[in-house]
């Protein structure tokens, strides 16, 4: 089983809260949480992209850091680790972006990937004037899929005359290029989502579901293996899930009822009314997901709390789901959370002991 790190490129992490830990994202943090994941032989570090955050009492998410400049840091800091960074295709054209991961594979030694955005909250985009209209969601897959397409010639072959709807390349050059296979990562959840990933990405993110129902989501993992056996291509499932641990259940639970109290509505309310723009999509998008008001403080993300012992034995819970190679974590305090799990989670999981004897 593997295990990825979703570090905290964003204030507060994944938390929408006035009750959980507030901070502002650094070099430093995300430096320290890498190194603690690399330190106890977790597999990746990914982080996301975020243009404009929520708002509210808390301004959730609207301090960020950005992700390429990010991950090429880390890159020259870590030896082992991989290193995901994410694109937002709308605002990086596809070339710039196959040189900057072919730079941050020769700083890593090949240790690079990407992952690739559509885009979502319009106000990221409008607030630059880079927003393609509303139609765009109607056609944001075929977009990303000319996108891909240029990444893959360009790290390929060195060269791209692509010539599609959105994009046209007349004679595109690269070099350097990748000294290894750059590996692409989508999340796609819905049917569209499903068959987009099925045919271009490599590794596809979905959403854990539930408080400690860590085999809930398994339903979205057999859709992808239907995706991909119709697509002729094996694309394996990560789940994102976050863990909330302690000494015993009851005190975990504390913490995340603790949490749960300090909702931070106007944010919350920001989230809702941007999600609601595209009229586009069905109801099976991450984003319909992430505002479902049962878990909005955590965007509705899997869940596993309780003591170190649960977390170990709910984790290894998720291993037996077909076609789900791992997990992408976060915590509600990053450095404590990643350490906790390197040092008192991870030693009880069945799935990761072949890990820890390479550590």
């Amino acid at each position: 089983m593997k295990i990825g790190v979703f570090i905290p490129i964003g204030n507060n992490g994944w938390l929408i809260s006035t009750n959980s830990p507030q901070y502002h994202p650094s070099f430093a943090l995300n430096k320290e949480v890498t190194l603690i994941a690399e330190e106890y032989g977790l597999d990746f570090v990914l982080s996301m992209i975020k243009l404009r955050g929520f708002g509210g009492e808390t301004e959730f998410w609207d301090h960020n850091l950005e992700s390429f400049t990010l991950m090429a840091g880390l890159a020259a800091v870590t030896k082992r680790i991989k290193i995901f960074a994410t694109c937002a295709t709308l605002v990086i054209p596809p070339a710039i972006a196959a040189r900057m991961a072919s730079t941050i594979d020769s700083i890593s030694g090949g240790r690079f990937g990407l992952n690739l955005i559509t885009g979502w909250q319009k106000p990221e985009y409008s607030q630059m004037g880079l927003w393609p209209g509303d139609e765009y969601f109607a056609h944001r897959y075929e977009y990303v899929a000319e996108y891909i397409q240029i990444l893959r010639e360009l790290w390929e072959t060195g060269k791209s005359d692509f010539k599609g709807r959105f994009f046209t390349m007349n004679d595109c050059r690269l070099s350097p290029r990748p000294q290894a296979e750059m590996k692409i990562i989508c999340a796609g959840q819905s049917d569209a989502g499903m068959a987009f990933s099925a045919q271009y990405a490599d590794f596809n993110f979905c959403f854990g579901k539930g408080v400690n129902t860590p085999t809930a989501f398994a339903p979205t993992v057999a859709k992808l293996q239907q995706a991909t056996a119709r697509a002729g291509r094996d694309v394996r499932a990560y789940a994102l899930f976050m863990v909330i641990a302690d000494e015993t259940d009851e005190a975990a639970r504390t913490k995340w009822e603790y949490y749960k109290a300090g909702t931070d509505q106007e944010a919350v309310a920001w989230l809702v009314e941007q999600s609601a723009a595209d009229n586009k999509s069905g109801d099976d998008t991450n984003v319909r997901q992430m505002v479902d008001p049962v878990s909005v403080v955590n965007i509705n993300m899997g869940t596993i709390v309780g003591s170190y012992a649960t977390v170990a034995r709910l984790l290894d819970e998720i291993d037996t789901i077909p076609g789900c190679d791992g997990v992408l974590l976060t915590f509600d305090d990053f450095v404590k959370g990643t350490r906790d799990f390197g040092a008192r989670i991870q030693p009880l999981m069945k799935s990761r002991q072949h890990a820890l004897e390479t550590v």
